[in-house]
């Protein structure tokens, strides 16, 4: 069969135009354009395979199988060569099928006779929707050209579908109506109702075929000359000078100017796509590449990739500039992944976040949790379906997300929210009484921070002081690293505010799923275990004593607490608290005011430390379980990993043993203990804690409430009895008669 030429390919992309835009419905565009394609190609056969459901590929359309297969054939993902297509986002091209690995011979479409096959995905910007395949009775491999032709093909038929050009008629009118469920991950607690803000809108692109390819390209090189200019001011404006931070910008302007991008994109202008199909089409395919690489360095190219691409497209269309829509007075943010300076940028007006990608430990996470705002993560591909102004409500409590809810379930979901407006209220009551149980012991209640933000909440929750901190945070969102006097003048505001209540500065907490926009990410099989933390600190130290001189300056007369994290030995405590005293020594010989007291203090959150000689525990001034890390590595469960997470309890009988025996040791060498965590602001656990004999708990302002109300109705005394009883019992897990307890209390 002769190669196609570029004026046989945009021949057939006119066909599929015209297609779209005549009248019908989902079903006969599709058996049109499966006609159009195998006659174009010279073919047999030409099938669309599209997803039914995210496992499951279904035959839509075929030209030269038995019509009877149609929605009656299906291939779960990665089975035969159309799933391994679907899988991989790869082109499979074979002139003997059967011989293949993975091959599945299916009977009922007759396909036995056609050796030959050729399938590439139909896919938009990692979005999977199905696989294209042509079949041939000539046992024969298709051309580079084929498949790239083919390829163009596909990118049309996926803008089509997000179009929805392959909907019934009533469905067409449906689409982007119908309310939608998604269930993602809880990554902040809380209810809220309003309207969707998306934090980047689609890019929606309505002509994706072109009659004049020189227009197109003309177009596509004006787009690509005002994205340079606007990548070069940005890192002109960024001003980075040496390090990491310039190296990474360097890299993304270098980008702007890859000859191989430009020439490919103007190839696929060639063959009949428009500018901005021909940009989505690359990104899909480098998109598509880069996913299945197993180099991480080259899979975190793919922010840059899209972030570009998506500028590209903005450009071309006028779509996402100066659209003049106004942000509702409600909104509910809804991106795929968002950076902690954007989320700042937003503030407090947000009512809720949700995304579809993201951690529980993300930076994302941390700012949400700091601005008392619901998050859910992992909502799987809620961009595409959202638009700006649906309805939408967000439950952080168990992770879903109502799109366009009908009235029933939005009524429900009021009654919730106004149950929990009802019980701040009276959590209001508590603010200014003590956290005292019945049998007569008082827990402190302390809050965590990390931002300017978080401040004025010290007051208005009751918390007694911070027992943490986040000093990474003004480090995560700058890009560039700050300067002494700005951190200085930071943790003075954080103290002024404070106004006399102890603030527990926890030194900078980077490595692990906190990498600095400015410093190079390293590759660790297991970063969470890796370079982070005090081990970066005591490496690099030029940024961890210019942190220590910081605080010094700052407390200026007043009492001074600092603690280091993720301490896994003994001398890592010890080189960072006399690299703290010798700067202390160093900022009084300058003649800055010393701080009236300088307490020093350590982060458990190794299970190693909890072991430690005594030596180590009189030489802290006071320590902090930091909850969240000690138990991910107690029980070997990576808290970001959502398939083991939530395996294991904190009221494990196994964890709460090493818990007192942490606190029993405090205790009998007189050093103050505090724990610190997720688990520090969920009341049924705060109040397991104080009974096995914490004093101090901190957590983000919004639990504070919650936590009083429940310790000061409980018997701490007769908890521990019972605690005690069940474990002489053997009981391994503590949650079904700690709960009954309470409940009954």
């Amino acid at each position: 069969m002769p190669e196609r030429t570029d004026s046989e390919s945009r021949k057939l992309l006119k066909r599929l135009r015209d297609t779209l835009a005549a009248p019908g419905d989902g079903q006969a565009r599709l058996d049109s354009i499966t006609h159009h394609i195998a006659d174009s190609m010279g073919t047999q056969v030409c099938s669309i395979y599209l997803f039914r459901d995210p496992d499951t590929l279904e035959l839509c359309a075929t030209e030269g199988l038995h019509r009877q297969a149609v929605h009656q054939t299906r291939l779960r993902l990665g089975e035969g060569l159309v799933g391994r297509v679907a899988r991989t986002g790869r082109a499979i091209n074979t002139a003997n099928a059967p011989s293949e690995p993975g091959f599945r011979y299916m009977p009922e479409t007759g396909e036995e006779i056609f050796p030959s096959f050729l399938g590439v995905p139909i896919q938009r910007v990692g979005e999977k929707l199905g696989v294209l395949v042509v079949q041939s009775r000539d046992a024969r491999r298709y051309s580079e050209d084929e498949i790239y032709g083919l390829e163009v093909v596909a990118m049309v038929l996926a803008e089509m579908a997000e179009l929805g050009a392959f909907l019934s008629n009533d469905a067409q009118l449906s689409a982007h109506r119908l309310p939608a469920v998604f269930r993602g991950v809880t990554g902040q607690e809380g209810a809220a109702e309003g309207q969707v803000w998306l934090h980047e809108p689609r890019v929606v692109i309505t002509n994706p075929v072109a009659d004049d390819p020189e227009k197109e390209r003309a177009r596509l090189g004006e787009a690509v000359a005002m994205l340079r200019q606007t990548v070069d001011e940005m890192v002109t404006a960024a001003d980075l000078t040496g390090g990491d931070g310039e190296g990474v910008l360097e890299t993304y302007r270098m980008f702007t100017r890859s000859r191989s991008w430009l020439r490919r994109m103007e190839e696929d202008i060639d063959l009949g796509l428009s500018a901005e199909a021909a940009v989505e089409k690359e990104q899909s395919h480098a998109r598509a590449k880069l996913e299945a690489t197993a180099d991480p360095y080259l899979r975190d190219r793919l922010h840059d990739l899209d972030d570009l691409s998506n500028r590209l497209l903005r450009i071309l269309t006028g779509q996402g500039q100066d659209t003049g829509l106004a942000m509702p007075p409600n909104p509910i943010l809804v991106a795929r992944n968002i950076g902690p300076a954007e989320l700042l940028e937003y503030g407090r007006g947000l009512r809720g976040v949700v995304l579809e990608e993201g951690s529980v430990g993300s930076h994302a996470a941390i700012v949400a949790r700091s601005l008392s705002i619901p998050l859910v993560i992992h909502a799987a591909r809620i961009t595409a379906e959202a638009l700006n102004g649906d309805p939408i409500l967000v439950d952080g409590d168990t992770g879903v997300v109502h799109l366009r809810p009908e009235d029933t379930v939005a009524a429900a979901f009021r009654d919730k929210i106004a149950m929990q407006a009802e019980a701040q209220k009276r959590y209001a009551g508590l603010r200014d009484l003590p956290a005292t149980a019945t049998c007569g012991t008082t827990v402190r209640l302390l809050m965590n921070a990390g931002l300017m933000a978080d401040l004025p909440s010290l007051e208005g929750s009751g918390a007694e002081g911070v027992g943490l901190f986040r000093t990474e945070l003004q480090f995560l969102i700058r890009t560039r690293v700050p300067k002494r006097s700005e951190l200085a003048a930071l943790y003075r505001r954080v103290m002024d505010n404070a106004r006399g209540k102890p603030v527990i500065f926890r030194t900078l907490d980077i490595g692990s799923d906190k990498v600095l926009p400015y410093m190079k990410r390293i590759d660790e099989p297991n970063p969470a275990m890796g370079w982070r933390a005090i081990r970066v600190g005591l490496e690099k130290r030029g940024v961890l004593q210019m942190q220590l001189q910081a605080l010094i300056r700052a407390a200026e007369g007043r009492d001074l607490h600092v603690m280091f994290p993720f301490i896994a030995d003994c001398d890592e405590y010890y080189e960072g608290r006399a690299m703290l005293l010798a700067q202390l020594e160093r900022e009084a010989a300058l003649g800055h005011v010393p701080p009236t007291s300088l307490r020093i203090g350590a982060m458990l959150e190794t299970p190693s430390l909890a072991f430690a000689p005594d030596a180590f525990f009189r030489q802290c001034d006071f320590i902090s379980i930091g909850g969240n890390d000690l138990k991910q590595f107690f029980f070997a469960a990576d808290r970001e990993n959502e398939r083991v997470r939530k395996r294991y309890d904190t009221l494990s009988v196994p964890f709460l043993n090493l818990v007192e025996m942490i606190v029993n040791r405090c205790a009998a060498l007189d050093v103050p203990l505090s724990f610190c965590g997720e688990d520090a602001g969920r009341p049924i656990e705060a109040t397991v804690m104080a009974a096995l004999g914490l004093k101090t708990l901190s957590m983000r302002p919004a639990s504070i409430g919650p936590v009083k109300a429940l310790l000061r109705r409980t018997d701490l005394r007769a908890l521990h009895a019972l605690i005690d009883a069940e474990r002489a019992r053997g009981t391994t897990n503590l949650r079904p008669a700690v709960t009954r307890f309470l409940a009954e209390g």
